[in-house]
């Protein structure tokens, strides 16, 4: 390692001719050892001195860094693919101020095929480390969900967990609506199931026409049987799939695992648009808006996402990108990370031309309206900024609701808008205990109590304005909360339902000054408050509803004699929950290790 020493005057152009002309990565730090910039270089000493021979060359956010400046580190490597690989951690451990930033999502859903005599289909999020049949990845939860309804429509796989599968006596409602064959209750044979979980794997790999045919061999011998309303039900899968194809933009012969990732930039926001195609069939689009990209060169942008996005292994077999970059670099970091090649290809032909076309057609519609949206909310945080009449810069809004049921497992929530969108990461619920079941007043007291001991010991930042959802009882428990802390100075508006309780008939109040404000049905500020308060209310309720159904699915059977929580523990693993308990016979409940007949009657009656 290198390190270039503070001196009473930094010169960067003078610490960067030390380093040596090899590859490696370096270190930008500000005062206090605060870590600015990270980068990788095939010549350290190049790279460095560009950063301080034309400041006219740099972008504004990068000559801000470059006079923060006061010391710059450096590591040797062996190679610029090892580069990558350090950068790239560095960056994970250190968080620089100025690196292009890319929001760590949940792993990406997969659909699953469990190893069992009747797999179940379910979705997946995680590693994957088990010996079940994994399909995917997929770009949303959504592209799931619908290739799960397929497949339940068409194959009439099963999804119910395995507890619940051991012990059914009759056919579900899946079994009554189409949407599974029954092989819990014998209503298909073991070999017929298989041949569906075939199919339906065939399917996710992408061989629909393999499928169809297999379909139709089918379909032709039941009706050579005379057996019509068998052959008709498998017409009306070959009918569902062919539908399906042809919606498909990518189709076509061979195993083809595919990405495209395209970039584009439009007024300074810069978007990655990620396709995913497995076995030649289209899994979903996906843009990603990285932070720090906005004056960032498009390859430079790209680079971090190739980086940052293939952490987690699902390389797939190409990558189809639409700028020039060092490729070689990137084939020999998934080689070493992955122990396998793949291919980057940023000159495609033929179809994968036609997928990069349309993934950079998607790219720069989704930064349009992207961009329409942060102007909207600008307007309606100006609009609000000057109907409330809040002096100073107006970017952070927190708002905070209650909910129960009668006094019953009360939840508060906090909900953040910042920066123009809604902070999903910084949510946060209260669990409300030690009050008077249904004191609203005492609730919101404790939650804004109990939020901003958090914010004053370092956990988030304090918001410009707060929003409590009630009247003015819940705005004077608030303020109280809030003058305990010595948080005087915070603006807080009450946002009071109005007399219909209708949408535009909000009433607003100001804590501080009690002024009552009624806004206009159609006024842009009020739209944002509407936005936010309804975001805190659906927040809070569903906080609330876990908190009341975990209690009362616990209480149900701790409030049964003779049950302890061995034998709660194994009723609840033997049928998956207390409704499948309660939904099962005397006889059935009698199997389970250490519950006698005797028993098993007893606690049918508790839970009829």
């Amino acid at each position: 390692m290198t390190r270039v020493n503070k001196e009473s005057e930094f010169s960067g152009l003078s610490e960067a001719k030390r380093l040596p002309g090899l590859p490696g990565v370096y270190r930008m730090l500000g005062q206090d050892d605060s870590v600015l910039y990270v980068g990788k270089a095939v010549n350290l000493k190049k790279r460095v001195m560009s950063y301080f021979r034309k400041e006219g060359s740099l972008s504004p956010r990068i000559q801000l860094m470059v006079k923060q400046i006061v010391r710059i580190e450096s590591t040797v490597t062996r190679s610029e693919s090892e580069a990558l690989l350090l950068e790239n951690s560095l960056i994970k451990s250190l968080k620089p101020k100025y690196n292009i930033v890319f929001r760590d999502d949940k792993s990406y859903p997969y659909i699953v095929l469990t190893k069992h005599v009747y797999p179940k289909l379910s979705t997946y999020r995680g590693s994957i480390v088990t010996k079940d049949r994994f399909f995917g990845p997929f770009t949303n939860t959504y592209a799931v969900r619908e290739s799960i309804h397929l497949l339940q429509k068409v194959f009439r796989l099963r999804t119910c967990e395995d507890s619940v599968f051991s012990n059914r006596s009759r056919p579900c409602l899946l079994y009554q609506i189409q949407r599974c064959s029954g092989p819990c209750v014998k209503q298909i044979s073991e070999e017929d199931y298989r041949i569906d979980v075939t199919n339906a794997s065939l399917f996710l790999q992408g061989k629909e026409n393999e499928v169809i045919q297999s379909l139709e061999s089918e379909m032709l011998d039941y009706s050579e049987d005379m057996q019509f309303e068998r052959a008709a039900v498998f017409r009306d899968r070959i009918r569902a799939l062919t539908k399906v194809r042809e919606t498909q933009f990518v189709t076509g012969s061979g195993n083809r695992n595919v990405d495209i990732v395209t970039v584009a930039s439009i007024d300074g926001l810069v978007g990655i648009n990620l396709t995913v195609i497995r076995g030649g069939s289209h899994r979903g689009d996906k843009v990603f808006y990285p932070k720090n990209a906005s004056e960032q060169d498009e390859a430079d942008a790209l680079e971090a996402f190739l980086t940052h996005h293939y952490q987690g292994g699902d390389v797939p077999d190409e990558i189809v990108i639409n700028k020039k970059i060092d490729k070689d670099v990137f084939i020999k970091h998934f080689e070493q990370s992955f122990e396998r090649k793949v291919r980057i290809n940023d000159n495609p032909i033929s179809e994968r031309r036609m997928w990069l076309k349309m993934s950079e057609r998607n790219v720069e519609l989704s930064i349009q309206q992207q961009l329409r949206t942060k102007e909207t909310q600008m307007d309606r945080l100006v609009a609000l900024q000057s109907a409330l009449g809040l002096e100073g810069h107006l970017s952070r809004i927190e708002c905070f609701d209650i909910s129960h049921t009668m006094g019953e497992a009360t939840v508060a929530s906090c909900v953040v808008y910042d920066r123009g969108e809604m902070q999903f990461g910084e949510y946060r619920r209260f669990n409300i205990d030690n009050i008077t079941p249904g004191d609203d007043y005492a609730a919101m007291n404790q939650v804004v109590s109990r939020r901003y001991q958090r914010v004053i010991t370092g956990e988030g930042k304090l918001p410009d304005l707060i929003l409590i959802d009630g009247g003015k009882g819940q705005l004077s428990s608030s303020l109280s909360a809030l003058s305990e802390l010595g948080l005087d100075d915070l603006a807080v508006i009450g946002v009071g339902k109005g007399e219909e309780r209708k949408a535009g008939q909000e009433t607003l109040i100001n804590a501080r000054t009690g002024e009552v404000i009624q806004l206009h049905p159609h006024d842009s500020g009020l739209h944002l408050i509407q936005q936010i308060r309804d975001e805190s209310h659906r927040f809070a309720i569903q906080g609330h509803r876990k908190r009341r159904d975990k209690k009362r699915t616990q209480s149900r059977l701790e409030d049964i004699e003779g049950i302890g929580a061995k034998r709660r523990q194994r009723l609840l693993s033997q049928f998956g929950g207390v409704r499948e308990v309660a939904a099962a016979s005397i006889e059935e409940i009698a199997k389970v290790d250490g519950i006698s007949k005797k028993l098993a009657e007893h606690i049918y009656r508790q839970l009829h």
